[in-house]
């Protein structure tokens, strides 16, 4: 992995991106930690001109995108010209929100309709990806909702955006799921995983927990992954210095 590989996810700064103004000032301040690339999530009511403007003026580049889920299953045409004004080519659906996870029949229509907007995405040349949490890992029919997405979706429809807090949580394997998505992993979210002094799960900054990310990002490089991602849901304090000690510890033990 290279630095130039990775990049910030927005929703992570989302109470400092409210408007245009605060946009500019904190992709500065991202630009300025030392992230070359971000992913769009999160922010306020911005027109597509203004930000790439934004993102071109501070040397940004967008990697990918979260899209409102209605909108990839039920006006892909309009997710497919957000990202061309955005000069990005990866969306991720972000969240299966309305659908019943316990319900083979609703789980399945969800499938059935990412596949049809990833139809529609590749033949745009751009990518879908299934972006999970933990629910995706409860069984259902004999196997897990993440492995029905990925079975029965087509490869070049639907790809993955795993996010590494969420699996280990839902009790997936970070390396396997890396390994299992070979050739449809064009991204993955770097999320760290601790357990407090309650005995709770808790996000935190890259390095500060337990997930062991050489041997992800070995396996993920492996797999063909051009952007590793930071995200941290909940941050301590400011999410920009969360970000910073993320970043910084992935320039001191994780490039290469």
């Amino acid at each position: 992995m290279k630095l130039t590989q990775v990049g910030a996810q927005l929703y992570t700064c989302r109470d400092l991106l409210k408007t245009p103004a605060d946009i500019a000032a904190t992709l500065k301040k991202i630009r300025q930690i030392g992230y070359t690339a971000v992913q769009v999530s999160g922010m306020g009511p911005i027109a597509e001109e203004e930000l790439v403007k934004i993102l071109d003026g501070e040397g940004l580049t967008c990697c990918a995108t979260h899209e409102g889920g209605q909108d990839i299953l039920q006006n892909t045409q309009k997710v497919i010209d957000r990202l061309a004004k955005l000069k990005c080519a990866i969306t991720a659906y972000p969240f299966p929100s309305g659908v019943d996870m316990g319900s083979l029949e609703s789980v399945d229509a969800m499938i059935a309709g990412l596949d049809a907007a990833g139809a529609k995405m590749a033949a745009a040349g751009q990518i879908l990806c299934y972006h999970n949490h933990n629910h995706e890992f409860r069984k259902l029919g004999g196997i897990t909702v993440f492995e029905r997405i990925f079975a029965k979706t087509n490869p070049r429809h639907v790809q993955g955006e795993p996010d590494t807090f969420w699996v280990q949580y839902g009790g997936g394997d970070n390396v396997e799921w890396c390994e299992r998505l070979a050739g449809r992993l064009p991204i993955i979210h770097l999320k760290d995983y601790m357990t407090n002094a309650e005995n709770k799960h808790q996000f935190c900054e890259v390095g500060a927990g337990n997930l062991n990310f050489k041997k992800i990002i070995a396996a993920a490089e492996k797999a063909g992954c051009r952007w590793f991602v930071v995200e941290q849901d909940v941050c301590p304090g400011s999410p920009l210095d969360s970000l910073a000690q993320s970043f910084r510890h992935i320039q001191e033990h994780l490039v290469s």
